[in-house]
């Protein structure tokens, strides 16, 4: 790879990655046996956790095939790789200004081609920089679009309040603690204490955002998407919006 053309984003839109991709026969699982998948994924895993928010969902893409990878699956790992090659400078960066947490929400509907479950996303940053994120499938499939978005939000709100009291254990305290989504309709729900055809059928796990905002620990606002943040944990991106979405996350190419 080390002579390998770099691109522009962690996981190009032509991917469609599925089960019906990995080997089904002993030929194809001997070939697929030479390839370090397994450990390739797993250095890529480390250094997503670690600082690259932005290759955070086309690793956990990758990472659903572990058990048995094809040569597309292959391809896709490469490609990440490509990538980080040619970002190799990129690095997260903080401001000396007013500290301040917030956090960016956002999901992708049915995106998973074999389950047809959703991809939830997060982005929380402190002081400019992001300090939280996440790209994760959904545990059930959900049978709407604000469905989605309220699970989504769930997840986001969870780790927004850890940070806000962790934060404030260290003399950090704010105002105000905003989550930004781009769905009114589950805002609405968020607020709305009134279970309806709408959302009635929703675990009731995923209300734990009506009580953080009943109890004004947290506020929900509402965000355009082309200025969501959290986008790039959902899907993969054409490269005018994905730079659009690291530089939300305060991701920049800084040469030493």
């Amino acid at each position: 790879m080390e002579n390998a053309k770099a691109v522009s984003t962690p996981l190009a839109t032509h991917f469609k990655l599925s089960v019906k991709q990995s080997p089904s026969n002993e030929d194809e699982k001997l070939d697929m046996e030479r390839v370090p998948y397994a450990s390739a994924v797993g250095s890529l895993m480390y250094e997503m956790v670690c600082t690259r928010p932005d290759i955070a969902h086309a690793v956990g893409t990758v990472n659903r095939f572990l058990s048995n990878p094809g040569r597309e699956h292959w391809n896709a790992v490469k490609w990440i790789l490509r990538y980080l090659h040619g970002t190799v400078d990129m690095k997260l960066c903080f401001r000396g200004d007013k500290p301040t947490l917030v956090g960016y929400s956002d999901s992708d509907m049915a995106g998973d081609v074999d389950s047809r479950k959703s991809t939830s996303g997060y982005l929380i940053k402190f002081a400019g920089g992001a300090v939280a994120w996440q790209s994760r499938l959904q545990k059930c499939v959900a049978l709407s679009t604000i469905e989605v978005k309220f699970i989504a939000i769930t997840e986001a709100c969870k780790e927004l309040l850890w940070l806000k009291k962790f934060l404030q254990e260290l003399g950090f305290v704010q105002e105000k603690y905003l989550l930004f989504v781009d769905s009114q309709s589950a805002i609405h729900l968020g607020k709305n204490p009134t279970f309806h055809s709408r959302s009635k059928h929703i675990d009731v796990r995923y209300h734990l955002i009506r009580d953080a905002l009943d109890a004004k620990l947290l506020e929900l606002a509402k965000i355009h998407t082309d200025d969501n943040g959290a986008d790039m944990m959902t899907k993969a991106l054409p490269r005018e919006k994905f730079e659009i979405c690291y530089e939300i996350a305060s991701l920049a190419v800084i040469s030493t």
